[in-house]
């Protein structure tokens, strides 16, 4: 198996892995949303008029619905993985940026790669925080956390939209979620289409539809994630 680890730990290879991963996030990113939507359920009440009821019911089966489980055990491996590699390649990219002469076209192209490089490095730190403060918020109090119960008549679960609900009064953490969501829509801007780049999926027939696919998600997807804490924090000043 040394050819797979040599394989793994060259710069195709890294390369390779984080298109991977990243286009199995951006998969995940788009099942979260719908998840998520849910939250805005107290527009217009569930059924029987049980506020959060929706989203309440799906998080209680993202975490204990054993398939659901396994892939996401799956993603929080991938989210490492697409870190760690991102931050191998950003320190690769910046050591190849030594003292060596380039001609001056080549030049050009060192610098934009660098600057791309450097931004999607950075942008992916910020991101990565972002997403440990919010498995801290939620996800580890649904694990962990010493949650209200609610009852739909069918028995008790844990009431994690109450607490959604209470952190999206606070403004300054709507403000940290939406320009979160902003940088993610950066990284995603650049991240999607490299992706396919990367994979060697390229064709002038379809690699112009990919590029707006890519720059359509890279913004309605985090729009999407945005929306959800402006609007319970706007409901919350009318309640």
């Amino acid at each position: 198996m040394g050819w797979l680890k040599n394989f793994l730990t060259s710069s195709i290879g890294k390369k390779l892995v984080m298109s991977l991963t990243g286009l199995f996030l951006i998969l995940f990113l788009v099942v979260h949303l719908i998840g998520n939507l849910q939250l805005l359920q107290f527009m217009a009440h569930d059924s029987a008029g049980e506020i959060g009821r929706a989203f309440n019911e799906y998080a209680l089966k993202m975490t204990t619905f054993l398939p659901i489980k396994v892939v996401s055990y799956g993603l929080y491996a991938f989210i490492l993985i697409h870190a760690v590699q991102g931050w191998m390649l950003w320190r690769q990219n910046a050591a190849a940026r030594g003292p060596v002469r380039y001609a001056v076209s080549d030049l050009r192209a060192v610098n934009t790669n660098a600057r791309v490089a450097t931004r999607m490095g950075w942008l992916g730190t910020i991101i990565f925080i972002f997403i440990i403060l919010h498995m801290y918020q939620f996800w580890l109090q649904m694990k962990m956390g010493n949650l209200p119960m609610a009852n739909y008549g069918d028995g008790d679960v844990k009431d994690l939209y109450t607490i959604v609900a209470e952190a999206y009064t606070n403004p300054l953490y709507v403000i940290l979620y939406v320009v979160s969501m902003f940088f993610i829509g950066v990284h995603l801007w650049h991240g999607f289409q490299s992706a396919f780049q990367t994979l060697g999926l390229n064709h002038n027939k379809y690699t112009p539809l990919i590029h707006k696919l890519g720059k359509g998600y890279s913004i309605l997807v985090p729009l999407g994630f945005a929306i959800i804490p402006v609007v319970m924090y706007l409901q919350s000043l009318n309640a």
